[in-house]
């Protein structure tokens, strides 16, 4: 392996965690950070900016979150801002 490839990766933290929560909408934080490889803390953090940003709301269930995605949204780069999240869950396999 070269030195640059572990300097950058495909994927952000964000992705991470919304494939995370794709897989399984009732996950715990504490699941999605150990998926993703992230504090409880930065999950937390990325959790509340994708429902700032329209892409996840939460509901409660009993003691616990479920998490529902909102599939219609855009990417946010510019170059990928015509792209549901549909497609990019798409991509990876995800429902």
């Amino acid at each position: 392996m070269n030195e640059q490839a572990g300097k950058w990766t495909f994927l952000t933290n964000h992705a991470r965690v919304l494939l995370a929560i794709a897989r399984d909408p009732a996950s715990r934080l504490r699941d999605i950070a150990a998926a993703c490889h992230i504090t409880e803390r930065t999950a937390q953090s990325i959790v509340t900016d994708l429902e700032q940003a329209g892409y996840l709301s939460r509901e409660r269930d009993g003691r616990r979150t479920r998490y529902i995605l909102c599939l219609d949204g855009t990417l946010r780069h510019p170059a990928e801002a015509h792209v549901p999240v549909r497609r990019l869950l798409e991509l990876s396999n995800e429902p």
